[in-house]
């Protein structure tokens, strides 16, 4: 005698049952992982806290866990020491260097992808080996080079040398390998000339990439100190890291007030283009036929 259909459903859904995860287990990861995230997100609420605070309230034992209301006196002084300033040369320097590196970029995975000329693995072989080469190794020529072009003291030196990018050169010709050939040789029928095909056909198949590119490529201008220090003597045209050090010597004794103040305002560009923008972030790197 054949087996009901209910009895079959109910057989299988108590073998189910015995592989779901009990619920206690699951609350107990999830508790798990809250508390972790509220572990790490300890320091940057405290330091909202502090940037909310006088100097004294700052320095007050036990230490104080509700907000002052000093944050607007805090984000004055920054002001009238040239943080704002410092901010809009940031905001215009990082502009600049994304769109020039993603642009750039594009460029440099369209050749190596639909071109060929003499020598082009140990060109790029060569390019990638640039990434193993850490800023401060080219310091030192970088400034010669931009003392002998009378660029000191511009923008000209925050932005030129660094429009070029190994990373995104990699991430364009990985991305482009993997888009059918099919439509290059369309459009090659078509008349249409590599530039053409590059903004018409490859910029709109190539948005998540290039979000992450913005995304790394911005956070990693915003968080620049070394070379701004070095090459900007002039302090309107300073950038936004530098006013932040700076702020631990407004006034004759450190106000971490003012310092808080200062490092909370420089955090909130890169944590909100990376919100913006993080949907294409994290599929920027599947990089597969199926994206």
């Amino acid at each position: 005698m054949g087996i009901s259909a209910t009895s079959q459903i109910g057989t299988i859904s108590r073998l189910l049952g015995r592989n779901r995860p009990h619920r206690k287990t699951r609350w107990g990861v999830h508790l798990a992982l809250i508390s972790v995230c509220i572990l790490i997100s300890l320091p940057a609420f405290y330091a909202l806290l502090v940037a909310t605070m006088t100097r004294d309230q700052a320095f007050q034992y036990p230490p104080r866990l509700m907000p002052g209301s000093d944050f607007f006196n805090n984000v004055q002084t920054l002001i009238d020491q040239g943080f704002g300033r410092m901010f809009v040369n940031t905001a215009i320097a990082a502009f600049v260097v994304v769109v020039g590196k993603t642009i750039t970029s594009m460029l440099a995975g369209l050749a190596f992808v639909y071109f060929r000329f003499p020598f082009k693995w140990f060109i790029f072989f060569f390019v990638l080996l640039t990434l193993l080469m850490p800023t401060e190794i080219i310091i030192v020529p970088l400034f010669r080079l931009m003392a002998e072009l009378d660029w000191g003291n511009t923008r000209y030196a925050l932005t030129v040398p660094f429009l070029a990018s190994a990373t995104g050169a990699f991430l364009f010709r990985q991305h482009f390998s993997n888009i059918p050939r099919e439509l290059a040789e369309a459009a090659q029928i078509d008349g249409a000339s590599p530039v053409r095909f590059m903004f018409t056909i490859l910029v709109p198949m190539s948005w998540n990439v290039i979000g992450a590119l913005a995304v790394i490529q911005f956070i990693y201008m915003w968080n620049q100190y070394l070379w701004p220090v070095i090459i900007i003597k002039d302090p309107n045209e300073q950038l936004i890291q530098v006013g932040v050090v700076n702020a631990f010597a407004v006034g004759a004794q450190t106000d971490y007030g003012v310092v808080m103040a200062a490092a909370v305002i420089a955090s909130l560009p890169p944590l909100l283009v990376f919100v913006l923008l993080q949907r294409q972030f994290m599929s920027g790197f599947a990089l597969t036929r199926d994206k």
